[in-house]
């Protein structure tokens, strides 16, 4: 008995030149490509990081509006802010400065 004739015409059946294209096709689509699958995969995960970003810009973007409008309006905060950081000093005060935690 013959098994190679068996086993080719078997395989011959099975395995066609235009199932082997379509099948090399439909691969390439899916791994290969600017639109693959992959790629895709890459892209929602640059979307999402993208996202969170955007979403903590927002909330630092609300906090610092929310100071800016404190100092805009609180006159007692504004003159804080000026003296803790900038070291200003109203006319005829004396204002000492330490290196003491």
């Amino acid at each position: 008995m013959n098994w190679n004739f068996r086993k080719n015409k078997w395989f011959a059946n099975l395995v066609t030149v235009p199932k082997l294209i379509f099948v090399g096709f439909i691969c390439s689509l899916i791994f290969f490509g600017e639109n693959s699958c992959l790629r895709k995969l890459e892209y929602n995960d640059q979307i999402k990081d993208l996202k969170t970003q955007i979403q903590a810009n927002q909330d630092s973007t609300a906090f610092y509006e929310a100071k800016v409008r404190e100092l805009n309006t609180d006159r007692e905060t504004l003159e804080k802010i000026a003296r803790e950081k900038y070291g200003m000093k109203r006319e005829n005060e004396e204002v000492y400065i330490t290196d003491i935690p």
